[in-house]
């Protein structure tokens, strides 16, 4: 039983998580029956996965910059700044990933109000945000408007070069859903996870209130972003 909630994801987050869900997975499905088109046995029909590939993509894209606003202007901010010891944290991390979380063990670093994201959470929210998604968003617009493509890259098309790129970002995007997807069960219980993106708030539990307090104490990354 929850000893404790933390109001975590504020209704501004929760929409644009849920917006964002709808129209990714939109694109992802649009861009593969677009990447393996047949004919004669379409996943979706060719004229109709374009336009809403290409309309999906134009909001994700306004969606964006809602969500970068709201990470430079709102506290959320905060939870993607990688702190001193990250290195050591990530370790501690990865092997809870790799063996611990097999063993009963407690999180090394469980949820609280000062550190949403784990270490490895935080480095790829960071790079999947802040690098792959605008990867792919410069990519589709360019394809939108092919002729801002250079036409020639050392002797390659340069259409053909954004495309793979495009298509290449896509497919790390979409393999991170799938990791994503699996993490959300990763919690207290298989729902709990989902729960608090519906609501908001976190549920701690006891075992987490105290390893959290002990992973405070121990890590230095965690000693700076501790509030009075």
């Amino acid at each position: 039983m929850a000893t404790k909630k933390i109001y975590l994801y504020p209704l501004w987050l929760r929409i644009w998580h849920h917006v964002n869900a709808v129209l990714m997975l939109a694109l992802i499905l649009t861009g593969i029956s677009m990447q393996y088109s047949n004919p004669n046995y379409p996943l979706i029909r060719f004229d109709i996965a374009v336009s809403v590939h290409n309309i999906s993509g134009i909001l994700l894209t306004l969606s964006y910059f809602y969500f970068f606003l709201g990470i430079l202007f709102t506290s959320i901010g905060r939870h993607y700044v990688m702190k001193q010891g990250f290195v050591k944290a990530f370790y501690q991390q990865a092997r809870y990933y790799m063996f611990g979380i097999f063993r009963g063990e407690p999180s090394p670093f469980p949820v609280n109000a000062e550190r949403k994201f784990n270490p490895i959470q935080q480095i790829t929210y960071n790079v999947i945000q802040h690098a792959i998604t605008p990867v792919t968003f410069i990519t589709g617009w360019a394809l939108l408007y092919p002729e801002t493509i250079i036409l020639n890259v050392f002797g390659y098309s340069g259409i053909l070069l954004t495309s793979l790129l495009h298509v290449a970002a896509g497919f790390l995007i979409s393999i991170f859903l799938v990791i994503h997807l699996y993490f959300i069960t990763v919690g207290h219980s298989v729902s709990s996870n989902m729960k608090s993106m519906i609501t908001g708030y976190h549920e701690v539990h006891d075992d987490e209130k105290n390893n959290s307090s002990e992973s405070e104490n121990e890590s230095p990354s965690e000693d700076s972003g501790k509030t009075n």
